[in-house]
């Protein structure tokens, strides 16, 4: 499949959510899946995939004891963690110290397990909607997590995402005129948001070295496995071909009833789309 490497994240094995003490302590926010992560690399591995992205929350939970369970986690899996996924507001001057330091902690761990990739999303959106400065303020940010990653052995890759300031095509260009923070393009966020994910992948090639394919749904709103519903995640990949990309690929699903054949049934799709493309 064209070097590709193919990855599936572990969110879709319990609710997703967030460290609720990170409401009232920003150095304490992080992502997570409230789920088995010992199951999740398991059913991963087993579908047939080698590699696995997680939470920052759930990688984080390790670090007292150097991450022995995670670690022996992927030795018996026979996976490797290639991504740690975070985030942060971004654009509040007097948090982000607090933000760019838990962002750090994840990158450690990351560096620790052996992964190659620190993805991040957000750029948050004011109840009184964006304004001019929050995408400079946003843009020094992301540069500031390139050099934590970098610092590292990192790449860090910036995820546009429903519900920032980064949604639409004309958002995806602003911000990456002002950061050299790379692409991680998610193509259920960006066609959901109004994009054509194939045209933004060829568009922005020369920053993406790290993907998440996900499916979905307009109506009604839902995520889905990569081959089903509305985003046209076969042309994605007709375009990542083109573009000569060799790197990772994360399939990704929020919430699946069965998680495992979802799972399953985004790898066949993907193989079958790059034998034909």
């Amino acid at each position: 499949m064209a070097g590709w490497k193919m990855a599936y994240h572990a969110n879709c094995w319990g609710p997703l959510g967030g460290d609720a003490v990170g409401v009232t302590s920003i150095g304490r926010l992080a992502y997570r899946t409230f789920g088995d992560m010992n199951l999740a690399a398991r059913e991963i591995a087993a579908a047939g995939y080698k590699g696995i992205e997680f939470f920052d929350g759930n990688v984080l939970d390790g670090e007292a004891d150097d991450f022995a369970s995670l670690r022996r986690t992927l030795a018996e899996t026979g996976l490797a963690l290639v991504a740690v996924y975070s985030g942060g507001n971004f654009i509040f001057a007097d948090v982000l110290e607090e933000e760019l330091a838990r962002i750090g902690k994840a990158a450690d761990a990351a560096q620790a397990l052996g992964a190659e990739h620190l993805v991040v999303g957000g750029g948050a959106r004011r109840l009184s909607g964006a304004r001019s400065g929050d995408y400079d303020a946003l843009a020094a940010a992301l540069d500031k997590v390139v050099a934590i990653a970098e610092a590292r052995g990192l790449k860090a890759q910036y995820h546009p995402h429903l519900s920032t300031i980064v949604e639409t095509p004309a958002e995806v260009a602003r911000i990456f005129e002002k950061t050299a923070i790379g692409f991680c393009p998610d193509t259920a966020h960006l066609a959901a948001a109004g994009g054509d994910p194939a045209a933004l992948v060829t568009g922005h090639a020369a920053r993406i070295t790290y993907v998440h394919l996900k499916g979905w749904r307009r109506d009604p709103f839902t995520f889905v496995p990569v081959g089903e519903g509305d985003c046209d995640n076969g042309a994605v990949i007709r375009a990542l071909k083109a573009i000569g990309y060799d790197g990772w690929i994360c399939n990704e699903l929020d919430a699946w009833p069965d998680p495992a054949a979802g799972a399953r049934d985004s790898l066949r799709f993907v193989e079958a789309e790059a034998a034909k493309a």
